[in-house]
């Protein structure tokens, strides 16, 4: 069995795997959804198949949480015009569904140039350690935490670059379900 703390957050193994428990979903049941065999989704939560083709396309649409233009509107606007360097990811895939002006400021990028994109490759270590400790508060669970607080470096990218201070990662759903991370610096550490 994979080590879910050692695996790369943006991997469809687990975020196949995370999926299905948050939402209930049995493997026969994501084997259906998906056109498959409940054997094929095993060997896929294990990374024994790498889907492609139409197949991963099935998938991706299974496992990615979207901002619904209607229902999740008033979180969007909420996000983007925040005061505060603040972003709205996929918990799951850690892809950018939302940025503030002041988040897209501190990037030096347009969000709409991210929006989509997994932003794991950017994370520093700090980062990197907090995800590694989620399973263990039980991050995403009834009676676990939907809040984290930590302080983290510079990560040095010139590409994205992430500043040295406190951040607040706060879980959330969308309207269909899917699990949301809400990231903010507060203002009092936000980058001058």
């Amino acid at each position: 069995m994979l080590d879910v703390r050692r695996e790369d957050p943006c991997s469809l193994a687990l975020t196949l795997r995370l999926v299905r428990r948050l939402r209930g979903i049995k493997q026969a049941h994501a084997a259906e959804l998906l056109g498959v065999t409940q054997s094929t989704v095993s060997r896929i939560e294990r990374g024994e198949l790498n889907p492609a083709g139409a197949l991963r396309s099935r998938l991706l649409d299974l496992v990615f949480a979207r901002i619904h233009p209607a229902r999740d509107a008033a979180l969007r606007r909420l996000v983007e015009s925040s005061a505060g360097p603040v972003h709205l990811v996929c918990d799951l895939t850690h892809r950018l569904l939302a940025a503030s002006g002041p988040r897209e400021r501190e990037w030096r990028r347009a969000a709409s140039e991210l929006q989509g994109q997994p932003l794991w490759r950017y994370a520093s270590e700090a980062i990197r350690s907090a995800e590694a400790r989620l399973p263990d508060l039980g991050w995403g669970e009834r009676d676990g935490t939907h809040a984290l607080s930590f302080v983290t470096e510079a990560n040095g990218s010139d590409e994205l670059p992430i500043v040295q201070g406190v951040l607040i990662w706060e879980r959330t759903l969308l309207s269909d379900g899917s699990p949301a991370r809400l990231v903010t610096s507060p203002a009092e550490t936000a980058p001058v």
